[in-house]
């Protein structure tokens, strides 16, 4: 095995997921449930719901989704993709 087969890319710590492979999913990072319980939606002020798989926190009334990005979501609605229907 060569030292460019074993060792991951310069920067990439080892273990982490190489974002060169377009293929590999890169987990959601979990979010604190107590963050959960305090974080309301900046445009009804209503309650979100976490979806892991999507990565994202999201608000029915307002219907959309609040990206979240190395575990922080961002809660700007400029930021935020409308649900579909």
């Amino acid at each position: 095995m060569t030292a460019s087969q074993a060792d991951p890319p310069p920067g990439l710590p080892q273990g982490a997921p190489d974002e060169s492979a377009p293929d590999q999913p890169i987990p959601a990072a979990p979010v604190d449930p107590r963050l959960l319980e305090i974080l309301v939606c900046p445009i009804t002020k209503g309650p979100l719901e976490y979806d892991r798989a999507h990565g994202e926190l999201i608000s029915r009334r307002a219907g959309v989704a609040y990206p979240i990005r190395d575990g922080i979501p961002i809660m700007l609605p400029d930021e935020a993709r409308p649900l579909e229907p």
